[in-house]
């Protein structure tokens, strides 16, 4: 573990009690142990699941995925920084033949995947609390919907952000409240 490093852990599955990095001067705020606990016990089963991670940090929830038999598993982050500390967790979990890292803003990487085309069986998405991206994000999954038909989207949220509108077919499954903390679980409805 480098000095200057907060230390988390993967909660379950196959990779259960790994030691993750996380730079501690980083601005980025890091999804808790116990709340990547609670999102994949409501989540379910992954195995064989496609998984984005969006605003991915130091990659801990989508390498929670990966432990729990999600593949592939897609990384996107915006930072430099944090791309670096992916990376690093990725091949120290061993998860690089399943894993892709992606160094992008999310609008960008979203509509490149739509292009490839990628789509995805879970799409979590955690952006910085109070500064307007839930709605971007929501924005540029319905421009580029990567998200498979009966996929889900979850949003990491605080309670003071409101969700907005949902666009189209998209509706609020389940919510539940961790604190300051809220996890909004989204499917899409079927035409």
């Amino acid at each position: 573990m480098r000095p200057g490093s907060n230390v988390m852990r993967i909660t379950g599955g196959k990779l259960k009690g790994r030691t993750l990095r996380f730079p501690s001067r980083s601005a980025s705020r890091p999804t808790t142990d116990f709340l990547r606990e609670a999102l994949f016990n409501l989540l379910g089963p992954q195995t064989d699941r496609s998984f984005l991670d969006l605003y991915a940090g130091s990659g801990a929830v989508g390498l929670e995925a990966a432990s729990r038999g999600a593949k592939p598993v897609v990384f996107v982050e915006k930072s430099g920084k944090l791309i670096g500390v992916i990376r690093e967790n990725v091949s120290s979990c061993g998860c690089s033949e399943q894993s892709r890292i992606i160094h992008d803003g999310v609008a960008s990487a979203l509509c490149a995947l739509y292009d490839q085309p990628c789509r995805f069986d879970v799409v979590f998405a955690d952006p910085p609390y109070g500064r307007g991206f839930i709605g971007e994000t929501l924005r540029a999954l319905q421009s580029c919907p990567v998200m498979e038909e009966g996929g889900t989207l979850v949003l990491q949220h605080s309670v003071r952000e409101p969700l907005p509108a949902l666009p189209g077919r998209w509706r609020v499954e389940k919510q539940r409240k961790y604190g300051e903390n809220l996890l909004t679980f989204i499917r899409m409805e079927s035409e």
